[in-house]
């Protein structure tokens, strides 16, 4: 599979000055006047990133900042707070994304009921307009906002443009027929398609988490493995996969296990993985972890010698295809690789 992103793709290149606020206090400087993306932009997707580049482009033609303006918790989870919502990038996530798309920065907003309240004519005036002073927005086509979702594109548009705002509504980026979106991400997930997830984001998909203390057995198994709880609506297929982890800025080959353990424990969801060729104490540490390619299903082993046997094979299956020289969609760890 050819790389989806070009080398000379911001991808490689994260924004250091790229700032991240979340709406308390006053705007910063580098945001004030900005043109803005709209959206809750999750996985920051292909189709999301086609409306980041005519933001970026609007911007250039305004001589402004070009920043995301996105919502937490997501609108989803305040609305229906009992359903699950498997998000493919927290906010942390989707920020290390957002840096490397020429943008400025992230303004992220409290979803809450005062502004689940707010209709869409205020959206425009009161939020856009008079808090956040934007002079331009970007908008998916199937963009809706404001009380009951009565704002549309058009609304949006009309509206904006009365009060000098810029506006541009993007068409749907389809790969085979289909729309690109976050469902079908997280359909790929969950059905351990890494490939297809990886495509249809136009990078590796990964986890970002704190290695804490397990019960030491992969060590006992001569896998050492790093634990990392991923959150509890993660719909990632239990499984096993070959993966890439950054620690401290450096990249380490590896595979990893997700799952329940059936052979020892049965527990909770838990993310175990074992770094090639590595040795040094991780506890407390954050970890990114990218997921290149679904090896197997997570299974029950009669024995602990042939689950060791099936881990050797995993291991060796994990190393060639890590090794090999065209891994598909880019990689947003650092390039440096242990």
């Amino acid at each position: 599979m050819p790389s989806i992103v070009p080398p000379d793709s911001p991808f490689f290149a994260r924004n250091e000055a790229f700032v991240h606020w979340g709406g308390e206090g006053d705007m910063p400087v580098a945001l004030r006047g900005a043109v803005v993306a709209i959206g809750n932009f999750d996985g920051l997707h292909r189709g999301h990133r086609s409306i980041v580049a005519a933001t970026v482009a609007l911007a250039g033609e305004q001589a402004a900042p070009a920043a995301l303006l996105t919502f937490e918790p997501h609108p989803r989870r305040f609305f229906a707070p009992e359903k699950p919502l498997f998000r493919i990038t927290p906010p942390d996530v989707k920020a290390m994304v957002a840096a490397r798309l020429g943008l400025a920065g992230m303004i992220e907003l409290h979803f809450d009921a005062a502004l689940a309240a707010t209709t869409a004519h205020d959206f425009i005036e009161k939020l856009l307009v008079e808090r956040l002073g934007v002079r331009g927005v970007v908008v998916g086509h199937d963009f809706h906002f404001g009380k009951g979702r009565q704002g549309t594109p058009a609304f949006l548009e009309e509206h904006g443009a009365a009060l000098g705002l810029a506006v541009r509504i993007l068409p749907p980026v389809t790969e085979d027929g289909q729309a690109v979106s976050s469902s079908a991400i997280r359909a790929s997930l969950a059905a351990g398609d890494i490939g297809r997830a990886n495509q249809l984001l136009g990078y590796r998909w990964l986890v970002r988490a704190t290695v804490r203390h397990g019960d030491k057995r992969g060590r006992d198994l001569g896998y050492p493995t790093a634990n990392l709880a991923l959150a509890p609506d993660c719909g990632l297929r239990h499984g096993i996969y070959a993966v890439r982890a950054a620690v401290a800025g450096t990249v380490h080959m590896g595979v990893a296990s997700f799952g329940r353990r059936p052979t020892f424990d049965n527990g909770a969801p838990l993310l175990e993985v074992h770094l090639f060729d590595f040795r040094g104490d991780l506890y407390g540490r954050a970890m990114d972890v990218e997921f290149v390619a679904f090896l197997r299903p997570e299974e029950r082993f009669v024995t602990v010698e042939a689950l060791i046997g099936q881990m050797d094979k995993d291991s060796a299956e994990a190393r060639h295809l890590l090794g090999e020289s065209n891994l598909g969609a880019p990689s947003l760890l650092c390039p440096q690789q242990s």
